[in-house]
């Protein structure tokens, strides 16, 4: 897709959000149902995904880890972020990586300490870019 391409689909839109900034607001929705095991099936529109236990915390490492999805989700946020951005001011990208590294203590998720908060407690995002930008 080149800039004016993009400039194009996205015309439309603007002008709807520049008269209506209601319409620009949405709220994303996803699903799981709890399925066999410590596990729980997430429909992506594209794939049933089963999502499971980390190893850490006595999983299998045979379904997806919620954490690891929520990076990957990151990860693909940015990248389309980034690249639709880019393509629209006309900046070559020849190349881009991004990775995302969250730091997590287990033993708030499994109780052993309440002084650990459970989840995430640092997120962080690397870009790596090969671009004709200056």
């Amino acid at each position: 897709m080149n800039p004016d391409e993009l400039r194009a689909i996205q015309a439309p839109l603007k002008q709807r959000y520049r008269e209506t900034p209601e319409a620009a607001l949405i709220t994303l929705r996803a699903q799981g149902r709890l399925a066999d095991g410590i596990t729980c099936k997430i429909e992506t529109g594209k794939a049933l995904v089963s999502a499971g236990l980390h190893a850490a915390t006595g999983g299998s490492s045979l379904n997806a880890c919620s954490g690891d999805m929520l990076l990957e989700a990151l990860i693909a946020c940015a990248g389309v972020t980034l690249n639709a951005v880019a393509t629209a001011l006309g900046i070559e990208v020849r190349d881009a990586t991004i990775e995302a590294e969250g730091d997590l203590d287990f033993r708030g998720t499994l109780g052993v300490s309440k002084e650990v908060p459970v989840g995430f407690q640092n997120i962080r995002l690397r870009f790596r870019l090969d671009t004709g930008a200056s």
